[in-house]
């Protein structure tokens, strides 16, 4: 990543866009902007932005189809931005890949707080050479990278978060609440649990063979999810 990261802000309200501009500026981020749905995924194609920030509401292109179309492409960090107070709007967005999201009124300065964690998680380095290797996944804590029986495995940063999180105590269940504190490094966060729920469906979907008998991250009903301990 470049040592000015660059955020790429997809938001149709010019007052909104221009105040997340100047925070974003000040803080020492390079900013890109886009007013359209359309517009905002051909820049992010050709420019390649470090993190975007990404308003439901869109002329062109609605912003859930926006981020439907990065994750098709690639694993750039997502923040939502949503004026829907509708739970299944926001937890369909982080099913799509979001990393996180903030709900509409926000303060400018939580943005920018989000954004510098959410860099943090992806950009942060253990000692060279840290490989967790757990049942067939190899996961590689400096490259932020997943291969399971040697295949690569795409994840968004928090996905990844959560893995590791898991993968780290076998066995150990682990509350929602537990991952999400975990995977927004205590951040105060305006969402609740069952967005947990969103990121392990998506987990599931790309290591599990089977997601009807999962065979890594296993339910237990009423406190959480475990990684299975295997023998």
């Amino acid at each position: 990543m470049n040592a000015m990261p660059t955020i790429l802000i997809i938001e149709d309200e010019p007052e909104l866009l221009k105040v997340l501009r100047s925070y974003l500026e000040r803080a020492g981020f390079g900013v890109l902007s886009s007013y359209r749905g359309d517009d905002g995924l051909v820049t992010w194609q050709q420019k390649q932005p470090d993190l975007v920030i990404l308003d439901l509401n869109l002329p062109g292109m609605d912003g859930l189809d926006v981020a439907r179309n990065i994750r098709r492409e690639g694993d750039t960090p997502i923040i939502m931005l949503t004026a829907r107070i509708d739970e299944t709007d926001q937890l369909i967005g982080l099913e799509l890949g979001a990393d996180d999201y903030i709900l509409k009124p926000y303060s400018p300065r939580v943005v920018v707080a989000r954004v510098r964690s959410l860099l943090r998680r992806v950009t942060s380095r253990l000692p060279v050479g840290r490989v967790m290797r757990v049942a067939d996944l190899e996961i590689d804590l400096d490259a932020h990278t997943v291969l399971r029986e040697n295949i690569p495995v795409s994840l968004t940063p928090t996905e990844f978060n959560l893995l590791v999180i898991m993968t780290s105590q076998p066995g150990r269940v682990f509350s929602r609440l537990q991952l999400l504190e975990a995977s927004q490094e205590g951040i105060a966060y305006e969402g609740y649990e069952r967005t947990i729920d969103a990121h392990i469906k998506n987990l599931r979907s790309k290591l599990e063979p089977d997601k009807k008998k999962p065979r890594y991250i296993e339910t237990v009903f009423g406190v959480g999810y475990r990684f299975v301990k295997m023998v």
